[in-house]
């Protein structure tokens, strides 16, 4: 039986710090400024500096993965200039240190902080001279690292590259919002994910995997109009890439719906057989919580990738955390069944965990009992999937559980099961300080799931 993952994820912006230094170029996140409730992204949790005790930490955790994601800007100047070997070096530490603690890791090559002069120069991920740069700076990675890293991802969160948000994540900077562009954004970022997928396969014995954001969606109520609209969204949003993972094609409902709209979307012959030859080793996913559809208030033009843009609604079934994101440890039971009962491919919870609005007195325990009850609940969750259902789960990796900025930028959401020592607009120490999650989660891990 191959060995269970436990770990940790995180992305390089809300993790290092260390923003101008070391030859590293800007990215889109290095010029957005601090508002009132949010930081700056120059400082994080200064991980540039002091990884090792994070490593540390995991290490003691029992934890055998990290997910992190290498900064573009960092090992590439301005993302289509020269090689940083500076900004290498950095990750060749970080890696190394990883392996000598018997953490295997796993390398996202990116997560949304793309180079500003990419941004700027070609609109981003709308350009294929992007596509270019990214590519090229795909394989500078792999060959410098595959001798060591094994596990890789292209895109966090691919998908999201097929929903409202794909403009401000693929770096365009002009946009009209248009839905032509929203799809050459997703072919587009798909082109790159299978040409670094067929070339890991090609030139080394490393795993790679196509990652989404699974938010489960369920029909609002039993009318045959949800049930139908919530089909349809899921062919779009995660069907639609998950078929191009696993076996090389986009899904047919949605190539017939691009054509018979008269979508004009630029895929030439050499991506497609890209696409083709694209497979997966294994299926990742993050996972945080669930929403329900509701046909009702949903435009009859509306385009299926806004449905849950006019149609999401609470789940009146489900708590929800502070920031209203719904608790449903049961609808990563069911992701889990759906992706493997469909695909026949390992799949991977990559990113799962809970926000909490948490202060620290500089002395006593933060007690976040409200915390492990979601971890216990998600990995029971996980844990039944694989033995009553049969799934092949590769392992769980909790996202941010050494305490980083949110993806808004708010350190006042907190992911950690350590406390880190800083607030929005006051770095203080950076003291990290366990908290009581701390010493369940290691009792978890170091009975590989067994005492709960």
């Amino acid at each position: 039986m191959n060995k269970f993952f436990w770990g940790n994820s995180v992305s390089s912006m809300q993790t290092e710090g260390g923003w101008n230094e070391d030859g590293k170029s800007k990215s889109v996140y290095d010029i957005r400024p601090a508002t009132e409730k949010v930081s700056d992204w120059h400082f994080a949790n200064d991980n540039y500096h002091h990884f090792d005790v994070d490593l540390d930490l995991m290490q003691d955790l029992g934890m055998n993965m990290y997910r992190f994601s290498v900064s573009w800007s960092r090992v590439i100047k301005n993302g289509d200039g020269e090689i940083n070997e500076a900004g290498l070096k950095f990750y060749d530490r970080l890696v190394n240190d990883c392996l000598k603690r018997g953490i295997e890791p796993m390398i996202c090559l990116y997560h949304f902080d793309i180079p500003l002069h990419l941004a700027e120069k070609y609109n981003g991920f709308l350009s294929k001279k992007t596509c270019a740069a990214f590519i090229r700076y795909g394989k500078v990675l792999v060959d410098h690292f595959s001798d060591r890293v094994k596990y890789w991802i292209t895109f966090n969160e691919q998908n999201l590259y097929s929903q409202p948000d794909a403009f401000k994540i693929a770096g365009v900077m002009k946009k009209d919002d248009s839905i032509k562009d929203l799809y050459q954004i997703t072919h587009n970022v798909m082109y790159c994910h299978a040409s670094i997928a067929n070339y890991i396969h090609e030139k080394t014995d490393c795993k790679i995997g196509g990652m989404l954001a699974y938010s489960e969606v369920y029909p609002a109520s039993p009318n045959p109009d949800d049930v139908l609209l919530t089909h349809r969204y899921e062919e779009f949003i995660n069907n639609n890439l998950l078929d191009v993972f696993s076996y090389g094609q986009y899904s047919t409902e949605v190539m017939h719906y691009i054509k018979s709209h008269h979508i004009n979307v630029n895929m030439t012959n050499v991506e497609l057989d890209q696409l083709r030859k694209c497979r997966s080793d294994f299926l990742a996913f993050s996972y945080y919580q669930s929403r329900t559809l509701d046909s009702t208030k949903i435009p009859v033009d509306a385009v299926p990738n806004y449905y849950l843009t006019y149609g999401d609604k609470p789940n009146p079934y489900l708590q929800e955390s502070e920031w209203h994101w719904s608790i449903d440890p049961q609808g990563l039971r069911d992701v889990l069944n759906k992706i493997y009962l469909r695909y026949h491919i390992p799949v991977f919870p990559i990113e799962n965990g809970i926000g909490l609005r948490e202060y620290w007195d500089g002395k006593n325990e933060i007690q976040d009992d409200e915390r492990i009850k979601y971890m216990r609940a998600h990995i029971l969750a996980a844990q039944e999937a694989m033995h009553e259902d049969g799934v092949e789960v590769l392992g769980y990796l909790g996202w941010g559980l050494i305490d980083i900025l949110s993806s808004s930028g708010d350190m006042e959401k907190r992911y950690g099961v350590v406390y880190v020592n800083r607030t929005n607009h006051n770095l203080k120490d950076m003291k990290r300080v366990p908290k009581k999650s701390y010493y369940w989660l290691k009792q978890v891990i170091h009975s590989n799931g067994k005492e709960l």
